[in-house]
């Protein structure tokens, strides 16, 4: 199969998982998770400047609203999106992006690896990507994982959908010369459907960050394209402000980078 009769045959169901997405965030438990991403997003991409700034997928809610770059728009196919295009075919010019938001795009696409490559593609050097995913180190990759292939089908997104380890997409981004800058892992509490079982959980947030923090249910991150031999220099203030704001380092853990992803 060449590549575009691959993408053809993935794009319905991209566009079906991500319609199913956007009405999960409706409901308490995806509620409880699009608030701290939000957030997570809004400190990732305050300090970030430019022309153009992509947001790949899920238009109807705003990843981009703490950015200040002039032009801001989206790419997806569901309805509403500024731009009606396939993320893995993105009708842009090379190099014309500076900022880049991906909540939950790898997750729901035929081939995630060529999404970030079209990204990679799309990023001017030194163009900034925000990269949301469930944790498969997770309670919430646990009680995926037990279920049964047609209930996954049955209750769809998330659950349908291919989580994506982070040391996977940090080895998916260091080949294409991406280099991780900033990241955290949050919502600690097990995959509750009701709101009010998800507000008695609350004390385990801190307690998360505190001694488990790679253990939290999603993860945002933030990568910087590299090109080799050229540096942006950018203002002293700048430097400073975008240190004190910037998400924290991702904590390092040991063990196998073969995780799973599936």
């Amino acid at each position: 199969m060449d590549r575009h009769s691959f993408v053809a045959n993935g794009a319905h169901k991209y566009n079906g998982a991500r319609a199913q997405l956007a009405e999960w965030f409706r409901t308490p438990q995806g509620r409880y998770i699009l608030d701290w991403e939000l957030a997570q997003f809004e400190l990732a991409t305050e300090d970030v400047f430019g022309y153009r700034a992509l947001q790949a997928g899920l238009p109807g809610i705003d990843f981009l609203r703490g950015n200040r770059i002039p032009l801001r728009f989206s790419a997806a196919l569901e309805p509403g999106a500024t731009l009606a295009a396939d993320p893995l075919q993105l009708p842009i010019a090379g190099q014309s992006v500076d900022l880049a938001a991906l909540p939950h795009l790898l997750e729901s696409v035929a081939d995630p690896h060529l999404a970030l490559r079209e990204v990679e593609r799309v990023l001017i050097p030194e163009g900034q990507v925000v990269i949301s995913g469930f944790n498969t180190a997770s309670l919430w990759r646990a009680r995926q994982a037990l279920m049964s292939e047609g209930r996954r089908r049955a209750l769809g997104a998330p659950w349908d959908g291919r989580f994506i380890g982070l040391l996977w997409l940090r080895e998916w981004l260091r080949l294409l010369g991406f280099e991780l800058n900033g990241g955290r892992f949050g919502r600690y509490a097990p995959p509750f459907a009701r709101a009010e079982w998800l507000e008695r959980a609350a004390f385990l947030e801190q307690a998360g960050e505190r001694w488990w923090p790679v253990l939290g249910g999603v993860y945002v991150v933030r990568a910087v394209k590299r090109v080799h031999g050229m540096r942006v220099i950018t203002p002293a203030w700048r430097r400073e402000r975008a240190r004190r704001r910037a998400l924290a380092p991702i904590p390092q853990r040991n063990g196998s980078a073969r995780e799973r992803h599936d």
